[in-house]
């Protein structure tokens, strides 16, 4: 049984575009294909968005490792 939700007020064109493509029940390895795709994606932008964030922080490497010597745990 399908769930109908009133959401479509809430979707941006590319997500209603979407939704109404996969309207249709996919076969398990279509499905499959598509998540890895849309996973893919979306680590591509993570990544570009950490880049971003590291270049204005000016984030390196000294950074990271200053980081990994102070940790805010308590001591045992």
């Amino acid at each position: 049984m399908a769930a109908e939700l009133e959401i479509s007020g809430h979707l941006n064109e590319q997500q209603l575009t979407m939704l109404r493509l996969l309207k249709e029940p996919l076969s398990e390895n279509d499905f499959s294909e598509i998540r890895k795709l849309a996973v893919k994606i979306l680590a591509k932008k993570m990544d570009e968005n950490i880049e971003e964030w590291e270049n204005k922080k000016g984030a390196d490497e000294r950074f990271y490792d200053d980081l990994s010597k102070k940790h805010f745990r308590s001591k045992s």
